[in-house]
Parts: C-alpha cells; structure tokens; sequence
C-alpha cells in the first residue's frame, strides 16, 4: 500500500474540488508513491508532531491546516519556521498531506464531529454548496442500459445524499441516418434507423463529469453516441458548510452553556445571551465560521457555534442568537477521532500499518488561571 492509496480513500470521502478555491490542499511535501509505514494524525505540523512522527515510525502525516498556505519565495532553514519543518520532513522522507475545508464542507466532517461531540440529533448541513453538479442525459439502446448505467455509476455519478445509483428513464424511440463514411452499430450507412432507446438522466459532481464522458465514450455501443449535459444551480445536499440539529428536549441557556464547556473540555469561551431563555436548535462551524451567524438565525438556531469572532460581530447577534466562541482548535480537533476510525478501517488488512493521533496539542494559545 502506498501514501496515495490512503489519499485516494480520503478524497473520495473529503473531495479536493469541493475545497474553498482559495486553499491550498493535498499534497504538501514528500512523495505519494512512498510505501506507506504508518500514519501520523494532527490539527496542524509542529516539530513536536514531526518527532513523534520519527518515534513512531509513521512516513505519511495528515493534518488539517495546510503547512503552505501562501506561495513559497525561498526555503531558509536558518530562520523561517515552515522551511525548518520542510528540511525535517525531506531528511526524514515524510510525506505531508492536508485536507483543510473540504474536510470542513463533507459529510462527517468537522462540523458534524463538533455536533456529535454536542450530542445534538437530526444533524444536517446549516448551507448546502452550490452550483457545482451537472446533469447528464444519454440516449442508449435497451438492451445496454444496464451494462452503460453501471459504468457511469462507478465513476462516482448517481450519488443523491444516502443515496448511490440514482437515475431517472425514460422509453422512447431514436432515428439516425448515418453518412458513408459511418459504421453504424444498428442498421445500414445512408438508410434512416428508428431504435427502441431509453433516456437516461444521472446527476453527476463537475469533478466527475470527465470520468462520466470517458464512460459513455467507451461502453456506449454508438461510435457517436447522443448526450446532454446541463449545468445546475441546484444546491449539492452531499456537501455544505456547518451543520444545525436539535435537542429531544429544551436546556436553559445556562444548562446549554455548561453543556458546551463539559462535552468539549474548554477552560472557558466568550459568548453574548441571544433572544431565547431556553436552547432546543443548535448550528455549529468548527473553525471560524462568523459569516453563517446570520444564516443560523434566519434557520431558527436559538444558539450558534463557531471561532474567531470579532467584537463586532458579538454585537450584532447580542439579543438574536446565543453566540458562542468555543475556540478554532476547540472545535476543529474532534474530526481526527473521525479520520482515525476511518483510515484504520481502510488499512484494517494490512496489521502493520498502525494510525497515531498526535499525543501533544498543536494549539499555540494559552489561557492564563493565575
């Protein structure tokens, strides 16, 4: 098994496609045809994460925050930071991967690890991405529906939330009269031909459509097989930023506020009282999410979640929402309990390969108690 078997099982979890544009995920340092030792978990790379990395023989660490975030002018080891981690994962051949918001926007992700951690019920997506799916409709004979809508799902298209293997069809009748330069697969060059054809409709990621047109292209048995493909605006419901959900039953606003500490272990979080004197509807957004705070409200969350919110951003929500910054570290760190459950899962025939999560916190901020 080598680092891009496991990168190839994290992007069909977490797509890179799907990733804020401006980010800078994947492949960090290293090589992905390393052969893969062992696996290395953290938020962010440290040295610390690097030399418990070396003590545990791992060769492949997966953090959440890319290590290079900005393009790169030089590489001085002498006194910039990254360089120095860079020169040690090289001397070490340690392969660095990250997977930053498209581990935020996917299904069981960061926002829904942050949910779970809550013990809120009937979570989904607080806003679903966008503008990022096509609908593709092929016209094929009967009798290769099955054996074309196979193919095509295999290539990931099909997939309707909990759903795979999703089409639409349609009976109907095609004609074609082929010139003589033609090698019809029914019928004669230069005669017109009517065909008994179904309509085939399946949704497809645009990061897929190209597999999907290679797939039609090559088991479709026309040499110029007939197809649309539409654009839609719809929202993706297998993708989405921050998740909302609720309690079977109401806390007060100060039971919710002592919920919150316990079950994420915080020392303490700032926080401005909302409208509601009790909490039943909860949105949360590991990281810093303050541009879904009005989101949350117009979707009826008595209380919303997130990081890195600005004084003035407390004052807006004061008297709508229970706002509540739990911290950028807090609310990101749980979704490597997820990342963990799944790799060993994935790795769970080969015995030698071992997934660590970082022992130590990568979280620079300090809380002063005295």
């Amino acid at each position: 098994m080598t680092c891009n078997d496991v990168v190839k099982y994290i992007e069909e979890w977490a797509p890179k496609e799907i990733a804020w544009e401006r980010d800078n995920v994947g492949l960090q340092v290293g090589s992905l045809n390393s052969e893969l030792k062992n696996i290395m978990l953290c938020l962010e790379l440290t040295g610390g994460v690097i030399n418990d990395a070396i003590k545990q023989k791992c060769n492949f660490i997966f953090s959440h925050h890319p290590l290079l975030f900005s393009p790169l002018k030089k590489i001085d080891t002498q006194n910039d930071k990254n360089s120095l981690l860079i020169e040690k994962l090289i001397k070490n051949n340690i392969t660095l991967y990250s997977a930053h918001t498209n581990l935020d926007f996917t299904k069981d992700g960061v926002s829904f690890q942050l949910a779970k951690k809550l013990k809120l019920n009937n979570i989904d997506f607080l806003v679903n991405l966008k503008s990022n799916q096509y609908k593709i409709v092929v016209f094929v004979p009967e009798e290769f529906i099955k054996t074309l809508s196979e193919k095509i799902f295999e290539t990931g298209a099909g997939v309707i939330g909990e759903y795979k293997n999703c089409s639409f069809r349609i009976n109907g009748e095609g004609t074609f009269k082929g010139s003589e330069t033609t090698n019809p697969y029914l019928g004669e060059k230069g005669k017109e031909e009517k065909v008994n054809e179904v309509r085939l409709e399946i949704i497809a990621n645009k990061w897929k459509l190209n597999s999907v047109m290679s797939a039609i292209n090559k088991y479709h048995p026309y040499d110029e097989p007939a197809f649309d493909v539409y654009p839609l605006t719809n929202e993706n419901i297998n993708y989405g930023a921050g998740v909302i959900g609720d309690y079977a039953k109401p806390f007060s606003a100060k039971e919710f506020l002592s919920k919150v500490k316990q079950n994420l272990n915080l020392k303490n979080f700032r926080f401005v009282n909302g409208s509601k004197r009790t909490i039943k509807k909860v949105a949360v957004c590991g990281g810093s999410c303050s541009d879904l705070i009005n989101t949350a409200i117009k979707k009826g969350a008595d209380a919303f979640i997130t990081a890195d919110i600005k004084y003035h951003a407390f004052h807006d929500a004061a008297g709508k929402i229970l706002l509540i910054d739990a911290g950028h570290y807090e609310t990101e760190i749980h979704v490597l309990t997820e990342v963990q459950k799944r790799l060993r899962k994935f790795i769970s025939d080969d015995k030698k390969i071992k997934v660590f999560k970082y022992r130590g916190s990568t979280n620079p901020v300090i809380f002063y108690n005295n």
